[in-house]
This record gives structure tokens, sequence and C-alpha cells, in this order.
């Protein structure tokens, strides 16, 4: 016979029973409610309605400890050798049914190909972007219930840098107590033994990307993927004629016109150059022939002679070649070449 019969028994007549329950909030109830079941007896004897009998129970509720840290959006962070503020934003809830404080630390792997420099975390100011204006975080403080607070870890990348390496780390977080606004809480643990009447605390957080389940932290990683040019450069020279032999088999003698050639390859994968200048400053012992001029943007015949396909471009001044290219992608170059008379 179940609880409820045997009241109705005890009675000697009906018996209907009532209860009331506290409803739950998005993250379940929160932390330190109290609830109360109430169960009411009514009944009658000999057809005559008795004084109802009323019983309850209460107890607190437990703090169930958990949070997420996600990266946000791309799974890398493209990058190039020489940037600075080089922004990874991650996303972090706190799924508890309180309010907690969490530890911040940026742990980066040694296991990539380098380090990230003067990596800091900052508090993201709404806008999604590092902008200057954010403020330089170690911690969370109070974050309640439900709530997703964005963050940007944000680093340096040495110009030393080459196209496709990678700097790999994590953002880890560690569970504190909240409720002191303005300062780091104590590091929240598991409360051991059987249940009591205080509220006790259950960690229940999932494993992240360097840490396992139920220790109050949790990681997610991020990384800079350098995306660079890989160019090189080679410079050569023929002559193309000389004041005696004219163009048959021409030899470097006074008065016999040189062509140099100045290839710029951008090795395939890499990211595209702009802006590539050349400078070449002429020898002494050179006259510049202006009636040729400088041709640009032409391509090489893979022995390091440059085709007759470039175009009018470039300027020579105070004894120097000079001339920007246009954007080299990767997997193709662009050449500059001219002449000059040896005095």
């Amino acid at each position: 016979m179940n609880s409820r019969s045997k009241i109705a028994a005890l009675a000697a007549g009906t018996a209907m029973i009532a209860m009331q329950t506290a409803p739950a909030v998005a993250e379940g109830t929160s932390a330190g409610t109290t609830i109360t079941n109430t169960a009411t007896v009514d009944y009658r004897v000999g057809g005559v309605d008795q004084t109802e009998i009323v019983a309850s129970d209460s107890f607190d509720v437990d703090r169930k400890v958990n949070f997420v840290i996600a990266r946000v959006s791309d799974p890398t962070t493209t990058v190039v050798p020489g940037q600075t503020n080089a922004v990874i934003a991650f996303d972090i809830t706190n799924l508890s049914n309180a309010t907690i404080d969490l530890g911040l630390v940026v742990n980066q792997s040694g296991s990539d190909d380098f380090d990230a420099d003067n990596v800091a975390i900052y508090l993201d100011d709404g806008n999604g972007t590092f902008d200057g204006t954010e403020t330089a975080i170690t911690f969370l403080d109070e974050i309640p219930e439900d709530q997703t607070v964005r963050v940007l870890v944000v680093a340096n990348i040495a110009l030393t840098h080459t196209n496709g390496e990678v700097a790999s780390l994590v953002l880890s977080g560690t569970a504190g107590e909240g409720g002191a606004a303005g300062s780091q809480g104590a590091v929240i643990t598991s409360t051991a033994g059987a249940n009591t009447a205080g509220v006790e605390t259950v960690l229940a957080d999932g494993a992240g990307a360097d840490d396992g389940t139920n220790d109050g932290v949790f990681g997610a990683g991020g990384s800079y993927t350098v995306s660079a040019a890989t160019l090189d450069v080679t410079k050569t020279s023929r002559v193309i004629s000389d004041p005696v032999n004219n163009t048959a088999n021409p030899k470097a003698i006074p008065g016999a016109t040189i062509e140099y050639c100045v290839t710029v390859g951008n090795a395939a994968g890499s990211a595209t150059a702009t802006n590539v200048t050349i400078t070449d400053p002429l020898p002494g012992d050179l006259t510049f022939d202006a009636v040729f001029g400088i041709r640009i943007n032409g391509t090489s015949d893979g022995s390091g002679n440059c085709n007759a396909d470039g175009v009018t471009g470039g300027s020579f001044s105070a004894g120097s070649v000079t001339a920007t290219l246009d954007d080299i992608p990767g997997n193709d170059e662009r050449t500059v070449y001219f002449r000059a008379t040896i005095n």
C-alpha cells in the first residue's frame, strides 16, 4: 500500500492530496532557492467533514557549476608577418544556476610552429572588434546565470614568421566564487560526501580543449595562421650588342649595351605581395639607356632572362632605377628590365 492509501485508511474516509513546487528557470532553479512541498489531506468521518491534515517538506537547491567557452566564427585567425593586435574572439556562457566569477588565462601550445607575442585578454566593448578602447582583464566578474560574455584574445605576430606557420593557443577559464563585485572569487570546489541540508556545490562542466570533466575548468582552442608572401628575386645581365660585333655574339666591351633583368617571384600558396618596389643603383661605369627606358610587369624565360613583354614604367633618377610592380599573387612573377652602356 502506498502512503496515500495509508493516510486514507487511517482517516477511515476519502482523502485528496495537493502538492505545489517552485517553477524552474532556463539553467535550472537558482542555487539557494528553498523548495517547499505541502501535502493536504481532506477527509470525512461518518459523512462529516473533518479538519484537514497538512504536512510539509522543504529543502534548498544546491549549486550546479557549469560554463562553456566557444571560439567565435572562423577556426583560425589569418595574420601577416609583423601584424599587431591580431584578434581571436571567444564567447563565454555561464550555464550554472548561480552567479560566478571566471579566472582567465591563455596557454600557448608547445607543439606548434611559434608563440604569439604580447598576448592579452580584453573584455569586448560590444562592437566585436579590437579598437583600443577595451579593458584588459584576467577574470570575468559576477557573471549571472545564462549570461554570455565575449572576450578578445589579442596578440602580435613577429615579422620573422613565414607562410603557413601556425600559433595555437587555448583560452582557459576556472570557476570562482561570485558575490564580491570587483574582486576575483576563490576557486570553486565540489562538495564532498553525502547531501546535507545546506547549499552544496556540484561541478558539472564538460571536458574542454585541455581539461577534464567536472573540474571547474573549461578551455577552448584558437590559432593564428600566417599568410605571407614568399618572394625570391634574381638578377641577370646579358650583352645585347657591342660596337665591333653588333648583335652577332657581342662581348662586354666599352660601348656595349647591357640588358639587366630583375625577376621577382612569389611561391605557390603564398599571400599576394603588394606595393613591390625595386630600387637598383646603376654602377658608375655604366650609362643608363634613356631611349630604351624601363620595362616592368613582364615575365621571364625560365633561364633568368626577361621576355620582351614588359610595359613602360618606372623611373631613373640620381643614378638609380626605381620601379613599382603590380601585385604578385602566389605562383606568379613580375619583371623589371632596362639597358645601359659600358663606359
